[in-house]
């Protein structure tokens, strides 16, 4: 099982399906998906900027599997072809091998082993902070129940993980000579970098709150432009920053906190582009009901149920929208986005007999 496993894995490495750029299309891996579920019931939705979905479905089933297909850019430390698979003595390497063509490689290989009841959603959006592709299949009818979200997890059932929040920051400057008196307050740049450390000690303050083995917030800032030489002052800048809430905190009172701590007078824009919520979704009572639901399900299906994690997933979109929703899937996440990503050869073998089971 493990070599028809390896093989599909090969296949779907070797398609470039890099996100930035997204130049994805609905064919090429679509296509090499078709032919491999021949006797599923399969449509294909293109959602424009390279964000296209499959939906293939077998029988009558309830319970959805959910995988993205998109991939993080590779970088130049990557030592070889990263759209070459590559299998060593224990673990298998290529771009998205973890995260998580690893996952649909071994559904796949599960579903041709059978004939029984499944359903896949197979997607292009994930990486880029754009979910138009679940978005879309939760506005429609599907009449499922169930979704595993086959991010990597070391085979273990994840219940809880944090939400995610991007920003687009801008502040505004005066411009004018760096003699003057007044370049200290009046650069955009030096907004920002005030801005930047007032909010990393907010955030440092919050390290001692906790929920379900998760500890304070997770923050970074991504990246900062702004100026245009040594002696002129500023007269704008843009700052992107990310943070990663637990269940139990607020987005909304987060922004406002953020928003509050730029300097009088240099804010030019707030927005945020991107949100996605805390797995489970919902309030402090709601979540924990659908942690209750979604621990009823890993012990109905006998999937090990492992701790809450720091990264978030699609999972939570699902949640959202009243699925029971849990994280299940080959690998681990410190090799995702990685150069010379890899996956396990035991997580990607134990991954496929537990799919194979499900799905029997």
């Amino acid at each position: 099982m493990l070599a028809d496993t390896l093989r599909h894995l090969e296949a779907l490495v070797g398609f470039d399906t890099r996100n930035p750029p997204r130049d994805i299309g609905t064919g090429g891996i679509f296509d090499y998906l078709r032919g491999q579920l021949a006797d599923f019931r399969i449509v294909v939705i293109d959602h424009g900027a390279g964000a296209v979905s499959m939906l293939a479905v077998r029988g009558a089933p309830t319970r959805l599997f959910n995988v993205h297909l998109d991939t993080v850019p590779s970088s130049p430390a990557w030592s070889a072809d990263p759209l070459r698979l590559r299998v060593t003595g224990d673990r298998a390497i290529g771009l998205g091998a973890c995260d998580i063509k690893g996952a649909a490689a071994g559904l796949v290989a599960a579903a041709q082993a059978g004939k029984g009841d499944a359903a896949f959603l197979f997607s292009t959006d994930e990486e880029a902070n754009d979910a138009r592709c679940i978005a879309a299949f939760l506005a429609r009818d599907h009449g499922f129940r169930e979704v595993i979200v086959a991010e990597p997890t070391n085979c273990e059932a994840v219940l809880a993980h944090r939400g995610i929040s991007s920003v687009r920051l801008a502040f505004k400057g005066s411009a004018g000579h760096a003699s003057n008196a007044d370049a200290r307050k009046a650069s955009a740049v030096h907004a920002a970098m005030r801005w930047g450390s007032a909010a990393l000690d907010a955030v440092a303050a919050m390290d001692h709150l906790r929920f379900g083995g998760l500890t304070g917030l997770r923050f970074n800032i991504g990246r900062i432009e702004g100026g245009i030489k040594a002696n002129m002052i500023a007269p704008a800048a843009e700052l992107r920053f990310g943070f990663r809430p637990l269940p139990s905190m607020a987005p909304e009172e987060l922004h406002a906190r953020f928003a509050a701590l730029v300097p009088e007078g240099a804010l030019e824009a707030y927005e945020e582009t991107f949100r996605g919520p805390s797995l489970p979704a919902g309030d402090v009572a709601a979540a924990e009901a659908r942690r209750l639901q979604a621990r009823d399900l890993a012990d109905e299906l006998r999937l090990p149920v492992g701790n809450a994690v720091d990264f978030w997933t699609e999972a939570s979109l699902f949640s959202a929208a009243g699925l029971t929703a849990l994280v299940f899937g080959p690998g681990d996440i410190a090799q995702a986005h990685s150069a010379d990503e890899w996956v396990a050869l035991d997580q990607l073998a134990a991954a496929t007999a537990h799919y194979q089971r499900l799905l029997a």
